[in-house]
């Protein structure tokens, strides 16, 4: 098994080069986040990383989580020890109020530790994952006695938690959900219902779960217009805010999965003793706004798993081309030689870094906007990082688990044969990461979400803002005579872009089948353009180090990634052209293409 070493040069270069640390810093209530801190948290985060989590991930593999006849789930061996130690230290509160018990540090910081903790081991970090999600929402919906009594716990990592949304007639469609909730003369309600897909929806790892539930009132209007929020815990609550008797909600069913064996994904029944008593969070027939809260803090997080899957994957590659032998140098036509010197096997590796480093470094940009929007005292400022967040979520989330699970893919065929051999355990990071481009919203709902709520129904205001910022890096490129071809490259992917979006705009009130038929090419189109407009940055950022008197990064790492961004420019950013020309092109095809001829 390949030993995970954390890349914290890379998380550290982008941190500080392209995300704007220091800037975020400045922020009120982000003041704590000096480069000495968050370079210790990276260090510590890491080891737990390899130390902790790496090991137990293969084990968690291959055992998975069993259901008992009394409902009661088994997590796999090392699950409980990790999950303690994890919860001790604190790592869940990292981005999160200290009045609540959190250590209230940006999520420019929190996001690289995350992917330290998907990298390694994803299947376990799906449960502290979700506390934060559901931290969040309930810091905005939650009244202040809903705080107090949970949110505490939650923060800590004492009690774990869920969101339920699926239900067996109601995947995506969440107009369908049928889940009912009566209410009480105590205030209280009484839940009556199954959802599934309920990841960590059942499990011994804590005291108590601290489930959020969609669920319609009786007097709800129809549709995602009716639906409410509602806490219900596995344990109800006694006098003294301890977990007590068993709430009406219970484990049916566990998943039989293509991966993440060590997350228990459940179906959880509500109500078949009487009713599950829960409380409403926020308004009534408004839960739906309040669980996009939790949703999106979701589709970011695995956007980062995307990130993280894919540089474990790439490191499994890369030792193993680096120490296996076969065949003899194209070039040279020397052998003995291990496969890296193969110019096919380094254009992979290269691919796959390029990659990584894109994702990567749009993934802590997006953080740090997540920031600004939170924090900068200039409404105008904030309001403009508000709404590139809001612009590319969907990107975050569709492109990164895409690549992420391209880059998977790849690490595979280095391996070749052995790939394919379970034992040498690349395969697994492939089979994790196929749900990611699944859950939390498939790329087909991202992009139609980019398409339609983010560029129709804003006339593409924001877009044009963001390509506007995009042109002002070539602009700087231009200027470096070394950087010529990276400006080339990137300058023909915006006016791709632009062309995509131009013809979005133009089509999308009278053909719109056509356009939402492109909206997967288009959401590419963008993600390409975007990760290469973080490469090109980074180039940038390493010129200008590179011609700096003060030291900091090896020389080397510098001239490298800026190499690494050529490689993109001449070899992923092309992609952008091809992909803009599907946009316009592809939806005519399909529009006309009878049912009756599949």
């Amino acid at each position: 098994m390949t030993e995970y070493i954390a890349p914290t040069r890379d998380m550290t270069f982008i941190l500080t080069e392209l995300a704007g640390l220091k800037a975020i810093g400045q922020l009120p209530g982000c003041e704590d986040a000096s480069p000495d801190l968050v370079s210790a948290i990276l260090e510590e985060a890491g080891k737990f990383a390899a130390g902790v989590l790496a090991p137990i991930n293969r084990q968690g593999d291959l055992q998975g989580c069993r259901l008992d006849a009394e409902g009661r789930i088994a997590a796999p061996e090392g699950w409980q020890g990790a999950y303690d130690q994890f919860r001790d230290a604190g790592w869940i509160g990292l981005s999160l109020p200290p009045e609540f018990g959190g250590q209230g540090l940006p999520k420019l910081v929190s996001t690289p530790v995350w992917e330290m903790w998907f990298s390694t081991n994803m299947a376990f970090t799906m449960l502290p994952q979700l506390n934060v999600g559901q931290a969040e929402a309930l810091l905005i919906a939650g009244s202040d006695e809903q705080k107090q009594t949970w949110l505490h716990k939650v923060v800590s990592g004492e009690w774990a938690s869920t969101m339920n949304l699926t239900e067996p007639q109601a995947g995506s469609d969440l107009a369908a959900t049928r889940t009912r909730a009566e209410p009480q003369a105590d205030g209280s309600y009484k839940l009556f219902g199954q959802k599934i897909f309920i990841s960590y929806g059942e499990h011994e790892l804590t005291p108590n779960i601290v489930h959020l539930v969609l669920a319609r009132l009786p007097d709800a209007p129809p549709g995602v217009k009716g639906l409410s929020l509602f806490i219900v815990p596995k344990y109800l609550l006694d006098a003294e805010g301890h977990p007590g008797a068993r709430n009406d909600v219970r484990c049916i069913s566990i998943e039989h999965k293509m991966g993440i064996h060590g997350s228990p994904t459940c179906t959880l029944s509500y109500g078949d003793q009487g009713g599950a008593t829960g409380w409403l969070v926020g308004k009534p027939n408004e839960g739906l706004a309040t669980m996009f809260i939790m949703m999106n803090e979701a589709r970011f997080g695995v956007g980062v798993q995307g990130a993280g899957l894919a540089e474990r994957a790439y490191q499994f590659a890369l030792a193993y081309a680096r120490e296996r032998v076969q065949g003899r140098d194209a070039v040279t036509g020397e052998a003995g030689k291990p496969i890296i010197h193969h110019p096919d096997v380094k254009r992979t590796l290269l691919s796959m870094r390029a990659r990584v480093m894109a994702m990567r470094a749009l993934l802590y940009t997006a953080a740090g906007w997540f920031d600004i929007a939170h924090k900068h005292p200039d409404r105008k400022v904030a309001d403009k990082h508000r709404r590139y967040v809001d612009l590319l979520m969907p990107v975050a989330k569709g492109w990164c688990t895409e690549v992420g699970n391209d880059v998977c893919d790849d690490a595979i065929q280095v391996f070749g044969g052995m790939g394919f051999v379970e034992e040498t355990g690349v395969a697994q990071f492939f089979r994790d990461a196929r749900i990611i481009t699944i859950y939390e919203g498939t790329t087909g709902i991202q992009a139609n979400d980019l398409v339609g709520r983010k560029i129709l129904r804003e006339n593409g205001e924001t877009l044009r803002e963001l390509i506007a910022d995009i042109e002002s890096t070539i602009a700087l490129l231009r200027a470096d005579d070394t950087l010529g071809e990276i400006a080339d490259g990137l300058a023909d992917s915006v006016e791709a872009l632009s062309a995509a979006a131009n013809w979005i705009l133009a089509n999308g009130r009278d053909q719109l089948g056509e356009v939402l038929a492109g909206a997967v090419p288009f959401l590419y189109v963008l993600g390409t353009v975007c990760g290469g407009w973080q490469l090109a940055r980074a180039a940038l950022a390493a010129r200008r180090c590179l011609g700096s008197d003060e030291p900091g990064y090896d020389p080397s790492y510098l001239t490298g990634m800026i190499e690494l961004a050529r490689f993109y420019m001449a070899t992923i950013g092309p992609q952008a052209t091809a992909m803009a020309a599907t946009v316009r092109e592809a939806g005519g095809a399909m529009m006309r293409f009878p049912e009756s001829a599949f």
